[in-house]
């Protein structure tokens, strides 16, 4: 660098300092126009800023759009009020941000998803699953539950008449049993000739005596015992006899093949865990994670816009069980003591809840400290003990 760039005092005559003028070099017109397109970059950025960053500034007594999606303890519905536990959450977050709530509902979990992706919703706030699919479309806060799936199954009869019919002629027992059905008619037709020749007190019409007959059969094949007196002597008792044996024979026979049956039946229709199900239709709430996990292991689903209608299909036969939430279905369960459905088998496929933002959207940062700050000082176990209590 020169000399003539630097700036350099003199002493004057009165012992005062004085400057001469800095010399610069030109500002070439190159550097004028990188200085320039620098300029309108920095402009251009500023209005290329997505719209969710005006989210990012949430003030105090802004109001948010909030989607919710009816799912019972965790969002439920009053008329046009909302309660549960997420909305006591979500609540305990925003007001002491000085953030005002309009509530949405929406159909299913995708739908509010998606509402919170295209930014028809600021935040979905239900016992919505952390998911990958779900991550790459929306930003989770902090999780505040963990959860997963089970089952809710119907306590119905072991097996109905139909059902042992059908188990009958499976296990070939029908086809004996009608062997044994066909013995009984011509035991009664040769015992009533039997009869009506050396009885003389046997009724002498034919369906009286047939009656007769089949009555004196039956109570010998059923009970082994004789309703007759002996026409025959010794060889009547002999004969009487064998009956008998050939009675309690019979009925062991079909006592052990109709128990075996209804056993089998009992054993084929009970389901304690995930790994019956397989070969059954099973009920699943329309875009939850349960319908996505029972589709990746191939289960037949039938899907239900909501619990109460998947509990309808369960009652009425058109699905074997319900798959869902581990709690919510828990809760049905509890709140519907007098109804026959019970909660069975372990948790399985675990996952955790939390509240969707858009992506880009600074108030999942400012709403995940709240629920962080909430489980430290132990509210968050307070309200989730409110719903459950202290069975978890």
């Amino acid at each position: 660098m020169n000399f003539d760039d630097y700036q350099t005092s003199f002493l004057d005559e009165r012992g005062g300092y004085w400057y001469p003028p800095l010399r610069m070099k030109p500002i070439s017109s190159r550097d004028l126009v990188i200085a320039l397109a620098a300029l309108l970059l920095l402009v251009a950025s500023l209005h290329a800023q997505p719209a969710s960053a005006q989210e990012n500034t949430a003030v105090p007594g802004t109001q948010l759009k909030v989607g919710v999606y009816v799912s019972p303890p965790f969002v439920m519905r009053d008329g046009a009020h909302y309660s549960g536990m997420a909305i006591d959450l979500w609540e305990a977050t925003a007001k002491p941000l000085g953030l005002a709530s309009a509530y949405r509902e929406y159909p299913s979990f995708e739908a509010l998803t998606e509402a919170v992706q295209k930014g028809e919703a600021d935040v979905a706030v239900s016992n919505l699953t952390i998911t990958k699919e779900r991550v790459e479309r929306i930003t989770f806060s902090q999780p505040w539950y963990d959860a997963g799936l089970r089952i809710l199954v119907a306590e119905r009869d072991s097996a109905g008449f139909w059902q042992v019919l059908g188990g009958l002629e499976r296990a070939g027992h029908l086809r004996a049993m009608a062997w044994l059905a066909t013995i009984i008619i011509v035991a009664t037709l040769v015992l009533a000739l039997f009869y009506r020749r050396f009885d003389t007190t046997f009724p002498r019409s034919w369906h009286e005596g047939l009656a007769e007959s089949f009555y004196e059969v039956m109570s010998v094949a059923t009970s082994g015992k004789v309703t007759r007196a002996n026409a025959l002597g010794w060889i009547g008792r002999i004969s009487g006899g064998v009956w008998m044996a050939c009675g309690v024979a019979v009925i062991a026979y079909v006592t052990s093949s109709v128990t075996s049956v209804m056993t089998a039946l009992t054993l084929t229709h009970q389901i304690n865990s995930l790994a019956d199900l397989p070969g059954r239709t099973v009920g699943v709430r329309g875009g939850s994670v349960a319908e996505r996990y029972s589709s990746e292991i191939r289960l037949a689903t039938q899907a239900y816009g909501s619990l109460d209608e998947a509990v309808t299909g369960l009652g009425n036969g058109e699905i074997v069980a319900i798959v869902g939430d581990a709690p919510v279905l828990e809760y049905y369960a509890h709140t519907h003591a007098r109804q026959p459905f019970s909660v069975v088998g372990p948790i399985f496929h675990p996952d955790k809840y939390g509240f969707g933002f858009r992506h880009g959207n600074y108030l999942s940062h400012t709403i995940t400290l709240q629920i962080l700050a909430l489980q430290e000082a132990g509210e968050l176990e307070v309200l989730r003990r409110k719903y459950f209590g202290n069975d978890r």
